[in-house]
């Protein structure tokens, strides 16, 4: 399997849906437009801005619409909203998004908790919606419950491929490969991604991990030896989902990037403008936030030599320990 080390490695940030759709508290619609604008600066590649869904399931995403009006776009990145039915769709068209992403659940029993439907009756939803969508905006799905699920346990390899065959057959060209619940580990990781990304070598991949049990950066680099080279994630760590018992925040993106950066990977972030937004959002909300980076800086952060070890003398040093 072919690392994509030394070449470019997109990071694409989910925090303002997946985020604050399990936010306790609404954020205010122009402090999320503030936030959005502040991360199309920072060089991620993607934004996934809102989700179209109906506003008592996900009340804290209710201003999708006022939300898409209100940013401005910054050229090279894309912004994208997540669309979970046909109306979802008609509502992200006529809000002229770059993209939308479907939704998903591999396993049956995350996908009657979520969706309240089968995984086959996503799969038609879908069709109808690429008849609507195609040449008009990217389409993109990412698959839920991939590496594990809540209520049914593990989930198979097979069943995951089988999904990801009947998406090409659809004419899906991106996939997401979803750790809804953190239940992933790096081997998993390793056999899964590098199991689709070579019967499908010309699809386009994304690594989404959620860090519910402190293997996310771990399965980051997993993915990366397996080929990948786009990895959702989420400002400050912030996430979760409301329809999965245990779920917690995503892979944080500032620790990301700031891995990516000192193992030698590209990605076009700027790692300082990206805590910037970090501040901000850490002080939007009421709780604190899950960023290493945020707390402890930079692995090249630097701090002065004490008094006593500047002057280098023994007798400075004795009188130090006394």
């Amino acid at each position: 399997m072919t690392s994509p080390k030394k070449g470019r490695v997109f990071i694409q940030e989910v925090a303002p849906r997946d985020g604050f759709q399990n936010e306790a508290g609404f954020i205010p619609t122009e402090r999320k437009i503030a936030l959005i604008d502040a991360l199309g600066a920072t060089g991620v590649a993607k934004i996934e801005v809102t989700s179209f869904t109906s506003s008592k399931a996900i009340p804290a995403l209710a201003d999708a619409e006022s939300v898409m009006a209100g940013i401005r776009r910054h050229p090279g990145v894309a912004y994208a909203a997540l669309v979970p039915n046909v109306r979802g769709c008609e509502r992200a068209l006529a809000c002229g998004v770059d993209e939308i992403n479907l939704v998903m659940s591999v396993s049956a029993g995350h996908s009657l908790a979520n969706l309240r439907r089968l995984p086959a009756d996503s799969l038609a939803e879908f069709e109808r919606i690429v008849g609507m969508a195609a040449g008009e905006v990217g389409i993109a799905v990412s698959l839920s419950t991939a590496f594990g699920c809540p209520f049914d346990g593990p989930v198979a390899e097979r069943e995951v491929v089988d999904v990801v065959e009947r998406l090409v057959g659809l004419g899906i060209v991106s996939v997401t490969l979803c750790d809804t619940t953190g239940m992933a580990n790096p081997a998993q990781v390793r056999s899964l991604c590098g199991r689709v990304r070579a019967r499908w070598p010309g699809l386009q991949l994304t690594a989404h991990f959620h860090d519910t049990r402190g293997m996310g950066l771990a399965n980051a680099v997993a993915a990366l030896e397996a080929g990948m080279d786009r990895f959702d994630a989420s400002l400050s760590g912030l996430g979760g989902c409301p329809y999965a018992p245990g779920a917690s925040g995503n892979v944080c993106t500032e620790d990301l990037a700031h891995m990516l950066e000192a193992m030698g990977y590209r990605s076009g972030v700027d790692l300082g403008a990206l805590l910037d937004a970090s501040r901000v959002l850490a002080g939007m909300l009421d709780h604190p936030v899950s960023s290493h980076l945020l707390e402890a800086g930079p692995w090249h952060r630097r701090y002065p030599l004490p008094a006593f070890a500047r002057t280098g003398s023994m007798a400075g040093l004795r009188r130090h320990a006394q």
